[in-house]
């Protein structure tokens, strides 16, 4: 009988790429599996998965909205909708292991697991558990997290470090020409290049320190590639209109480009973000985005600024000092080269196939 395995989670490109990545690993290492993902109706998994090839079941759920609470009247309904919803999927799928990698649809899928005793699985991306992942890390089979110290978290017999699962495109970076990266781009060759990407919404703080200081790093000889997000993008496609030095746009379809041509990386600080900056080995300055759950973005950073691994700025202080810190490690090569050495010596290749061979022990 060919094993039957759900994915659950999402609703961010942080845990949806991952779980994409262990799910390729597992048929690689079992093609006769059968692999079901369920997610939250109206996030990004519900488009994402099924051009990755594979089927989804959306959930009706939302998320705690820690910024008004009026919102969270329907969270209990909701709730039991979604409880509903996990049995009907389990009763015609009938799964014989769940993985939760995070994310809101995870939780009512992995509790219904565990109350019907079937092998449940985390995998932990960040180097601060979120709440829910703590709740159902208790009486997980495995949790599997990216870095050391999350003992904290989680009980220490059930936690195995394998690193963040990293997509293919990224592990093989080291393959594409930078020239032929370069020309992707429309830039120039033999120029300091900086990539600045802030996540698939944006980073408005970066932006805005992008946005006001676009002549000084023109006049510093530097060339950019500015992935904006998708909020405010026309006004910050007018910010580099004219400017042959500038590639702008909302959203990088093909990342591997964007790594391959940089020479310095400005960064939200998510745990998948950092795994992909490590493997590609690139000199990075990080501004963590503030408010995600427990500030796990500062604790991811400063993990890494701790290890001399990479430099980082406060959001608050993104605008005066995002342009000055890169102008500054553009012009100090030593500085580059002692971030890229140790950024790399952090890198993590082969999580993916960790994972799936340890699940696939333990339900043989």
């Amino acid at each position: 009988m060919a094993k039957r395995i759900i994915m659950a989670g999402g609703g961010t490109g942080g845990h949806i790429f991952p779980a994409i990545a262990i799910a390729n690993a597992l048929k690689k290492a079992d093609s006769s599996i059968e692999i079901l993902f369920v997610g939250a109706k109206g996030k990004m998994e519900m488009e994402k998965v099924p051009q990755a090839g594979y089927k989804i079941e959306g959930l009706d759920i939302a998320g705690f909205n820690r910024s008004s609470l009026i919102k969270n009247i329907g969270l209990p309904f909701k709730l039991v909708k979604s409880f509903l919803q996990v049995r009907n999927i389990f009763k015609s799928f009938q799964p014989d292991a769940v993985i939760g990698v995070g994310g809101y649809s995870s939780f009512p899928v992995l509790r219904y697991a565990q109350a019907k005793g079937i092998p449940s699985f985390i995998h932990e991306s960040n180097s601060f558990a979120g709440k829910s992942n703590m709740m159902l890390g208790k009486n997980a089979t495995k949790v599997f997290v990216a870095s050391d110290g999350m003992q904290q978290f989680f009980p220490q017999e059930k936690t195995q470090i394998t690193g963040n699962p990293v997509r293919p495109d990224i592990v093989n970076v080291a393959t594409v020409a930078k020239e032929e990266a370069l020309r992707f781009f429309n830039l120039q060759p033999g120029k300091k290049t900086v990539l600045i990407v802030g996540g698939s919404l944006g980073a408005k703080s970066i932006n805005e320190a992008i946005e006001k200081g676009i002549d000084d790093l023109s006049a510093a000889g530097l060339q950019l590639i500015w992935q904006t997000g998708k909020t405010e993008a026309e006004r910050w496609k007018g910010a580099a209109e004219g400017k042959s030095n500038v590639w702008v746009s909302d959203f990088i379809t093909q990342m591997q480009n964007g790594y391959a041509a940089a020479d310095i990386v400005i960064s939200r600080a998510g745990a998948m973000a950092i795994a992909e900056l490590c493997v590609v080995k690139k000199p990075v300055l990080f501004v963590p985005y503030p408010f995600a759950a427990e500030d796990h973005q500062t604790v991811n950073a400063q993990n890494l600024v701790q290890k001399n691994a990479a430099l980082m700025v406060k959001d608050s202080e993104a605008k005066e000092k995002v342009v000055p810190t890169i102008i500054a490690l553009a012009n100090d090569e030593q500085k580059q080269s002692e971030l890229k050495n140790n950024i790399a010596a952090l890198a993590v290749t082969d999580a993916d196939r960790r994972v799936a061979d340890e699940i696939l022990k333990t339900i043989k």
